[in-house]
């Protein structure tokens, strides 16, 4: 990419795509590309189509995905296999049909098998069954890799993709009934400070073990890649490092400054026992994480905390 290429987010309003303007534009390029959902609906293959047609961005980076949860995701599987489907079919086949020189697809460490080894490498991919409460955002994600590589061997595009590992920061969604399990955290010892409440209760045990990637440091990586790898093999994005749910929620206590207790809802599913992925390709690439965890909640609590105070979000 340079100054002058024309770069289509998409997604560009979530966590990772605002993420991802934002890193671009530090690094100059100024020739960005964003429409709204109410403007571009990427549900819709005629409209995906004629918007490429029209404007015909040399570089794509396909954030845009219907995100949630555990709650989310076994509520309302229809809609995470079906809307992440659209989505990818069409962006992705309209930066082949209108001669995008690149695109980055956007992946996630759920689409490993639940019982995948420790630390996750990329080959683990379809080695064994998937987490029953994310599998449908799971086979939607796994479809899309897989459709950037058939391209990738068909036509001779260049289309990467990348699997983040869990991820927070500043843009994420706190809405209880939708985030995932740091948003949601913050949240929860948020108000219980606020309204003096003697303890915060977690889902599940607190032992399964997840690891945490700052959004802005993704971001980082995602223009790093778009810039440093062609190749149709998947990259996983992550620290290299783990920590349990118990201990992310003392973490977040601290943070949030909360005094109270914490109890954990046994009878809450604790989703994969344990997902932290090997990073060792990214780095052999030349990309590493920056922002320590701890640093990183700070960082999101304060942004939450002004945020919510304007009556943003929330």
């Amino acid at each position: 990419m340079n100054s002058e290429s024309k770069i289509y987010v998409a997604g560009h309003r979530g966590l990772v795509g605002s993420a991802i303007v934002q890193r671009l534009e530090q690094e100059g390029y100024g020739n960005l590309l964003m429409r709204t959902r109410e403007e571009l609906d990427l549900k819709d293959t005629r409209a995906v189509d004629e918007f490429f047609a029209e404007q015909r961005p040399d570089y794509v980076f396909l954030a845009a995905a219907r995100v949630g949860g555990i709650l989310a995701n076994d509520t309302h599987p229809v809609e995470f296999l079906r809307d992440n489907l659209y989505i990818e079919l069409n962006v992705i086949e309209a930066a082949h049909r209108h001669g995008a020189k690149k695109l980055l697809f956007l992946g996630s460490s759920c689409i490993y098998p639940k019982f995948a080894p420790q630390p996750i490498k990329e080959e683990h991919l379809l080695t064994g069954e998937l987490e029953p409460t994310s599998e449908p955002y799971a086979i939607a994600k796994i479809a899309g890799i897989k459709l950037c590589q058939a391209y990738d061997r068909e036509f001779a595009t260049d289309f990467i993709s990348v699997m983040p590992t869990n991820l927070y920061g500043p843009g994420d969604n706190f809405d209880l009934e939708t985030s995932h399990v740091l948003a949601a955290m913050i949240r929860k010892f948020h108000e219980a400070k606020e309204g003096g409440e003697p303890r915060v209760t977690v889902w599940g045990t607190g032992t399964p073990r997840r690891e945490f990637l700052y959004v802005d440091d993704l971001a980082d990586a995602c223009v790093y890649l778009m810039n440093n790898y062609s190749g149709s093999e998947i990259v996983n994005v992550g620290v290299g490092k783990d920590i349990s749910i118990a201990e992310l929620a003392s973490l977040v206590r601290d943070a949030v400054g909360y005094e109270g207790e914490i109890s954990y809802d046994t009878s809450r599913p604790d989703g994969t026992p344990r997902k932290l992925l090997d990073v060792s390709r990214l780095a052999e690439l030349g990309w590493k994480a920056k922002v320590p965890l701890r640093e990183g909640v700070e960082r999101t609590y304060r942004w939450f905390v002004s945020t919510m105070a304007a009556g943003v979000r929330g």
